[in-house]
This record gives C-alpha cells, structure tokens and sequence, in this order.
C-alpha cells in the first residue's frame, strides 16, 4: 500500500488521548493458596479495583465500592490473597473480603497507613508494614480483626517486604535507615516467633543475614519446603539471585550474571521471581539493555533456560508462579503488545493463556514502533544508553529528518525499558522520533552505572542528554532544529537543569511537576526521599553552595525555550510551589510558556479526564512550538 506523504508530526493517529485515558493500569498479581483462582490490581482512572478469576470462569470485580490504594511513601503492597480470602488496603486500613464476592470488612483500624500484608500460612496472623508519617514499623494482627494490632518490630527508618517461612514461626524482611534509598543499602533480617504470645505473636530473636550500607537486598522469600531463604543482592555489581541455607546457616550465589534481577524498590510489594511450586527451581525476570527475558533456574545444577512460550514478551512485571503446579502468571508487555495479564504452564505442548487485555491491542501493529537499544559516548567518553523508537505509521512517510523528543526518566535511579509506552507510541504514530534516555543513575546497567550520578545530579545526566541530543542529529535520527525535551520528577529536573545550561538547543520542552528548588525539596519532600539529595548531591549545610549552584530557580533566567508546565495541586513529593517558582520568572520575562494545574492530582496523573487533556495539551504544544514555529 502506498502511504501518504505528510509533514512530520502531522499523521493522523489512532492513538488518541481518549483512548490513553481510557487505558488500564495493571499492577500487582498473585494466586489464592490453592492456585485455582488468580487475583490482580487494576487502576481504572482513579480507583483501584481487585479482579479474581477462578479457573475456567469469568473475571470478578471484588471492590465496586471502596478504592484499592496503599500510601506508604510511593505506595504499592496493596492486597494478598490466602485460603479463598483477599486482604487489601483501602482508605488507610485494611479489609478482608471472599474471593465469591460479599461485602468487604475492615480487621485494622482508621490509623495511619498501612501495606504489604503477609498472611502465616496457618492463616491466623496477618503481618504488614505501617507507617503514622513519621515512624515505620511491622506490625501484626488476626486475620478477623479481634485485637487491636501490635508493633512486632520496630527502630528502623523503613520496612519493605515481609515474608512468612512455611512452618509460621519465622518471618524475614527488608530494612534501611536514612539518607540510604533501598536500591543504595538495606539490610535483609530474620526472626524467630513466640507463637504462645498473648493475644498476638511476638518476636522471640532475630539476626541479620544480608546487606548494609553499601550492598541492597530486594524481596526475601522462603523456598516451600522451608530451606531456603532467597533474595536478590547487588553485591556482584548487579541484582543476582542468592540462597541462604537455614540448616547450614550459609549463602550462596545462584546466578552470576551481568543482567539486572533487582528493582528499584520505589514502590512495596514489587516482586523479580518467585519459587516453582515443588519448590525445585526459581522463575525470574532479567533485564539487559532495557530488555526482559523470563528465566527459569534449577537449584541443584544451575541449569538455565529460558521460558520460551513468552519470548514475544520484552517486559515481565510481578512474576509468580503458582503453587500447586508448574505454571506462572505474570504482567507483560511489549513494545507493540499493551499490558496483559498471562498465565502459562512450564511444558512446551501448552499456549499461554490470556486473562487480561487491553482496548489497546486493537491498534494496527504497522502504527506502532519498535525500540532500538542504543549507547553513545557523552563527553567525557562514557557509554550512555536509551531506547530509539523511530516514527511509524502505516499510511503515512515523511520528507526529510522527523522532530525528536528525547524522554527523561524519573528517579533519578529508574528506567526506560522495553515495554509498551503509551506516551511514546502517541509521538511516533504522529511522526516523531523518540529516544528514551537511560542516562548514567538508571538502573538496569549495573551497581557502577547507578551510582555514577552520586554527587552529580544536575551534570551528568544534563550531559548524557546533550550527548544523546547530539547523537540523534549527527546518526541522521532527527532534524536538528526540531529537538524536545521531555520529563517528569527528577526528569522533569533534568528539563528544568537542560533549559538553563542549553538555552538554544531544543526547540520546546514539556515539564510535569519538575524540581526547581532543591532547598525546598529537601525541606518539604515526603518522609521516603527525605535524604535522597544527601547522595545526589550532599548533606546540608555543608553542600549548600552546590544546593543554590544546581536549583533551576537560581539560573532560571537563562530559560528561554517554550515550555509546558503540568502540576498536580495535591502533590506531597513535588510541591505546586515548585513549579509556580519557574512560571513566576517565565511569566514576567515574556517567555512563551504554559502552566497546567490539576486540582484533584498528586504526583502523575491518575484520573481519566487529567490524562486526556494532558496529551490532549502536549500535542497542541508541540504543533504550535516545534512544527508551526
């Protein structure tokens, strides 16, 4: 067929805001203990709905009254699922519900905000994370709500992932203190029960058995005949997979690879790989170059293989195989192929079955583009990576060299990886090209990769963008004057930082609840990034000539560019101030600008009707600042 040749940015696309507001959200997963019924999260708009579909029926909306949401820090850690009953967070307490419907019935009460709940596997006691704002414990109670919960264990800065051992006497989690993130150091902890405690357990003992300062542990879990504890450590240089020996009370590694098992633990209740169900072999997901692959490993041999069924897949989120048979469910994606929920059995003869999809796999896959890995050398020589997505359309070329938005990742420590991205999809089926920069502070490329920003938040990744700007122009990727830059959070810092170091090299810039003033942040940012910038930059006061020397709002009159400036109002992580700083100076310098505020939205954006008319917004943007200008 012959396509219709239009200026770049111009192609009609069947990608609308509409439609992307209308998307669904997929984000925790797990199995009832009989493995006949399986259970995920989704986000529809701004409420949080559990699904159950027990084997061989249709899917049930379980919450149709009450919004599924955990607010510890960033959240996550919504619900479990144990012996037929769903145990999830909503309006800041916990509530137990049949997976056959009924209504649902707080067992915690209205106080602070609770998540992660683990259930013993006798289903008496329900363990789970809680913070009042201030003060992070673990804490227990029953699963039918009698007594009042107790601290179980306390003294830490924060609590990540607990876990039950099989025979119920011992639980293990994650732990780390300030100014540490949980991707620089945590310490991995187990502890003994005193089960004939009254009314509730108590802990009888516990040791360290992993971690520290320096080295980060991500998601314990016990093997299911109760010998082993594995997790994940970076002590190698990457997130590898290591079994501790409860008999012989010694470690070993089980992977050695230069591919990434660990995530950043931005979020609670994230999850890499789980036991098989006989409890023979771990299932995980590995990531190289912003690519997944799902593995299988033997304990015995080490033997690797991949799982083969889902090799179309490039993103694998939550993977967890079931317990009772060989098989995994799993949330995954592609760069053509939006998020669905899957499940598949370990033998070859069986096709993997899909639970879950989205409206959006009726887009044409000639609409949709591929992503590139690509490095280049920033100037000082360092090898930096991203994504390049080129423009792609079925009915629709171009005459020339296509507009680029180069994305920025939040975090900083986060990733673009090789999944299905709505936002970058909406570019390049209208004709840019998009690269997606892992600049050096991602993950995914290594311990010395992440930590290379340390210190140099506001250089290096301004750097490996200007470096990555440069690579599009001179490799023939994007027409040099019609270069946008992109990013939200941190990215949205890095726009900020870009704009006043560059005021002349992009065209326009689009900036979502960005970082303006790094005093401001470290003063009023939630509790979980409340020492963050003494890493990224250094502890105050002593650090404060580079606080002042590194704030957007310190040069911001060097911002020149037209920019779009999105802000939600109810935001805790990056205040509204922030953003009303820049507009302020960009408003009385005359400097074309946009400023986006959103009343009922907190840091991105949640609700259908925000979505729509942000892309809605950015697209008339860009025809206006980069293809009309």
């Amino acid at each position: 067929m012959t396509k219709a040749i239009k200026q770049y940015g111009l192609w009609t696309s069947p990608i609308t805001p509409r439609s992307l507001a209308e998307g669904i959200r997929v984000t925790e997963l797990a199995w009832d203990s009989d493995g006949e019924t399986l259970v995920w999260l989704e986000g529809r708009s701004d409420r949080g709905v559990i699904v159950a579909k027990q084997r061989g029926e249709a899917p049930l909306d379980l919450t149709t009254e009450l919004n599924v949401r955990a607010r510890v820090g960033y959240g996550g850690g919504e619900f479990t699922v144990h012996q037929g009953v769903v145990y999830f967070v909503s309006q800041g307490r916990i509530y137990r519900q049949s997976l056959h419907g009924g209504p649902a019935r707080p067992i915690t009460p209205p106080f602070g905000q609770p998540a992660a709940p683990a259930v013993s596997p006798d289903g008496r006691w329900i363990l789970f994370v809680h913070s009042d704002g201030d003060e992070d414990v673990l804490a227990i109670t029953d699963t039918e709500g009698k007594y009042w919960p107790q601290r179980l264990v306390s003294g830490r800065d924060f609590f990540m992932q607990p876990c039950w051992h099989p025979g119920g006497n011992r639980i293990a989690w994650i732990a780390w203190d300030h100014p540490l993130m949980p991707w620089q150091g945590t310490q991995l902890e187990l502890a003994e029960l005193d089960l004939g405690a009254d009314p509730l357990p108590i802990v009888a003992g516990s040791r360290l058995i992993a971690g520290g300062n320096k080295v980060a542990i991500f998601q314990p879990e016990f093997s299911p005949d109760g010998r082993w504890l594995a997790y994940v450590s970076d002590e190698s240089g990457f997130g590898n997979l290591y079994l501790y020996d409860l008999v012989e009370e010694d470690y070993r590694p089980l992977t050695d690879e230069k591919m990434e098992i660990s995530l950043p633990a931005w979020v609670q209740g994230r999850r890499s790989y789980g036991f098989t169900h006989a409890g023979e072999a771990v299932l995980y997901r590995a990531s190289k170059e912003g690519v997944d692959r799902l593995l299988r490993i033997t304990l015995d041999t080490g033997e690797t293989k991949p799982v083969t069924q889902l090799s179309d897949y490039t993103l694998f989120q939550q993977p967890t195989p079931s317990p009772t048979e060989p098989a995994i469910a799993v949330i995954c994606s592609s760069a053509t192929t939006p998020t669905r929920v899957i499940t598949c059995t370990l033998l070859d003869k069986y096709q993997p079955r899909i639970h879950r999809r989205q409206a959006g796999e009726t887009i044409a896959a000639g609409v949709l583009s591929r992503p590139i890995p690509v490095s280049w050398s920033s100037n000082d020589g360092a090898e930096v990576f991203g994504l390049y997505y080129p423009p792609t359309n079925t009915d629709f070329s171009g005459i020339g060299l296509p507009p680029a938005v180069l994305m920025i990742h939040g975090g900083p420590s986060s990733q673009y990886s090789a999944g299905y991205h709505p936002e970058t999809q909406f570019l390049t089926s209208r004709g840019y090209a998009v690269l997606e920069v892992n600049y050096r502070g991602s993950t995914g490329y290594g311990k010395d990769y992440l930590q290379t920003l340390d210190g140099n938040w506001g250089i290096l990744d301004v750097e490996d963008v200007i470096a990555g700007a440069d690579f599009l122009v001179e490799s023939e990727r994007a027409a040099p004057d019609k270069l946008v830059i992109m990013g939200g959070s941190a990215g949205g810092y890095t726009v900020l930082r870009l704009l006043c170091e560059r005021p002349d090299l992009f065209k326009a810039a689009v900036c979502r609840y960005g970082v303006a003033d790094l005093f401001s942040l470290a003063q009023q940012t939630h509790k979980f990034e409340a020492h963050y910038l003494d890493s990224l930059l250094g502890p105050l006061p002593e650090k404060q000539e580079l606080y002042r020397d590194r704030s957007p709002v310190s040069r911001v009159e060097r911002i020149k560019t037209p920019i779009a400036i999105f802000q939600g109002e109810k935001d805790k992580v990056v205040p509204k101030e922030q953003a009303e700083l820049i507009v302020a100076s960009l408003r009385a310098r005359g400097i074309p600008h946009e400023y986006h505020s959103y009343a009922d939205e907190g840091h991105g954006w949640r609700k259908a009707e925000t979505i729509e008319a942000y892309f809605d917004t950015v697209e008339r943007f860009l025809k206006r600042y980069v293809l009309f200008a």
